[in-house]
């Protein structure tokens, strides 16, 4: 006789990390508190609530990334203006302001990869 088990799994787009777990595989929720205590200050992964309960800290997730997208679109958008005070040289600057562009569009990835990741945290909780 050939036991099997089926397990339910939600599909995951292109914004899905490669860090987390496919949902409703085993041990899927660990692998995205994981990845999320990645996202946030270290004090905040150690916090009990958090540790808890993963939507939480993906909730807080998703603020922090979105407060550094904030300041990654300052820095690119002052950069020009600020850069030169400093005494840098121009080819600095002109790196400096591709980096951050290159990081505001990394970390908005970032934040649709958490969105993706809280959904499925959510919906995993309401389906038990």
């Amino acid at each position: 006789m050939t036991l099997t088990t089926t397990r339910t799994t939600t599909r995951t787009g292109p914004d899905w990390p490669c860090q987390v777990k496919s949902p409703g595989s085993f041990d899927w929720e660990r692998s995205a508190a994981k990845w999320l205590r990645e996202l946030v200050p270290s004090r905040y992964a150690s916090y009990p609530a958090l540790i808890r309960h993963p939507v939480l800290l993906a909730r807080h997730a998703q603020i922090q990334v979105q407060h550094e997208i904030r300041v990654a679109r300052t820095a690119l958008q002052t950069a020009r203006a600020d850069l030169p005070a400093l005494g840098l040289p121009e080819s600095v600057i002109e790196h400096t302001i591709k980096l951050y562009a290159a990081e505001v569009l990394q970390l908005q990835h970032i934040a649709r990869s958490v969105r993706a990741v809280t959904q499925a945290l959510v919906d995993h909780h309401h389906g038990r």
